[in-house]
């Protein structure tokens, strides 16, 4: 009997996304991480690694470009004009997959709550999406490439972030 779960490792230094089903290689996505590097605590803006888990799947049916706020469809749809207007503003765009920490004391609970820290992987503007890695914790995708994760994927799926 072939092993048929799905997971995901994000590779930190890479700046990729790779999905698995069972040992096979399905896919590798570019991804844009933390600005602030790896980290736990709540308020450092940074990507926390270790074991997590898809807890909820936000956004599908909206259309690629939609803007959420907290987790919410905005009514807008991005545009380079909205982001000339607010250059400072966290684009959440399309799709979002909300992760949660297995680890106690790592990821979960407390001080380092993945889930609490509000830490997704969701889609972003392209040029937000480089090798250099500019977000605010979250793992930032292409719009095209953050539907088609969100569509291979169940809740559930379990999520390994390495340095």
């Amino acid at each position: 009997m072939t092993n048929d779960l799905v997971t995901i490792t994000i590779n930190v230094k890479q700046q990729t996304l790779m999905l698995y089903r069972g040992d096979a290689l399905v896919k590798s996505y570019t991804v844009c991480t933390a600005k602030n590097g790896v980290g736990e605590q709540f308020g450092s803006e940074c990507t926390p690694r270790g074991q997590h888990v898809v807890r909820a799947k936000i956004g599908g049916n909206a259309a690629i470009g939609s803007v959420f706020v907290g987790r919410r469809f905005s009514g807008e749809i991005f545009q380079q004009t909205l982001m000339d207007e607010s250059p400072d503003r966290d684009w959440i765009l399309t799709r979002i997959l909300w992760l949660s920490g297995l680890e106690v004391g790592k990821n979960r609970l407390g001080n380092v709550d993945t889930m609490r820290r509000f830490i997704y992987i969701h889609g972003a503007p392209d040029k937000l999406i480089s090798e250099q890695p500019s977000s605010h914790g979250c793992i930032r995708m292409l719009n095209e490439d953050v539907i088609d994760l969100f569509e291979r994927i169940p809740v559930g799926t379990l999520v390994s972030i390495n340095e």
